[in-house]
């Protein structure tokens, strides 16, 4: 990735019941390989084209919670991004600790309660794929878009103003069935912020979600479905590409987004 700045979506990785699973879905689905690093408890790492685009990390047990996607922001100062956490609301779920020479990660929860990470990098930037925007708008199997729904969208947004560093958000039009917020006001854009405070939760949960690219939108759920995934939102045309969401075979939530011209 490039022109990486503070607040960012920059990794994102998979918390799974089942790794080996995961690997055999993701990797058919996608095309990925899988790197396995012993060293870091068998943390997996997703690769496209030989480039690094997403990890995995076993659980447990079900004490963890449920199966999930966690997105991770960049920062200089994990430590110091954890502790602006809590001063605004927040609370640390994983402490600051180095992973290697690759950089200190943490995981927080914002202060609407939805788990984001934290990445302050050093020999490891993140996903290696350019984000969307700057050269394919879908790349297939590549992270590119970050999406948090929120239901309490004002406090939401001050809370990643505030720890994040987040000053270049740019608001779209309001209305009062749709508000919307992009982490950048131009390219290259990331993410963005919905308020879902009118949307019912099984339609959009709170908390922070991933769109995989798809070279072809309506092949990739098919396929997806073939290999045991359950179809949430099923394939349509959006002003900004068609999308569908599915749950992986082990139910971690996630959206497939790609042009519409090729689904």
């Amino acid at each position: 990735m490039s022109a990486i700045v503070p607040g960012d979506p920059v990794w994102v990785d998979l918390f799974t019941s089942d790794p080996d699973r995961a690997v055999d879905f993701y990797g058919t689905l996608f095309g990925w390989t899988a790197d396995r690093d012993e060293s870091f408890g068998g943390y997996v790492t997703f690769r496209s084209d030989g480039r690094a685009v997403a990890g995995a990390m076993g659980k447990s047990g079900p004490e963890d919670g449920p199966d999930q996607w966690t997105v991770y922001l960049a920062s200089t100062d994990a430590r110091a991004t954890a502790e602006a956490a809590t001063a605004h609301g927040g609370s640390v779920i994983v402490p600051a600790m180095e992973v290697g020479d690759l950089g200190t990660m943490a995981v927080a929860a914002d202060s609407s309660g939805a788990g984001i990470g934290i990445w302050q990098a050093n020999t490891f930037a993140g996903i290696e794929t350019e984000p969307m925007g700057e050269t394919d708008m879908w790349r297939h199997g590549a992270p590119g878009w970050f999406e948090l729904h929120t239901r309490d969208y004002d406090k939401t947004l001050a809370f990643y103003r505030e720890v994040f560093g987040w000053s270049d958000v740019a608001e779209m039009p309001d209305t009062p069935e749709f508000r919307y917020s992009t982490i950048h006001s131009d390219h290259p854009m990331r993410g963005g912020v919905m308020d879902a405070s009118a949307v019912p939760a099984e339609v959009a949960p709170p908390g922070w979600g991933v769109y995989f690219g798809a070279a072809d939108v309506d092949a990739t759920v098919a396929k997806a479905i073939e290999l045991g995934a359950t179809l949430l939102q099923p394939a349509e045309d959006s002003p900004y590409g068609r999308m569908a969401v599915l749950t992986d075979p082990t139910g971690a939530r996630f959206s497939i987004g790609g042009d519409v011209a090729n689904s």
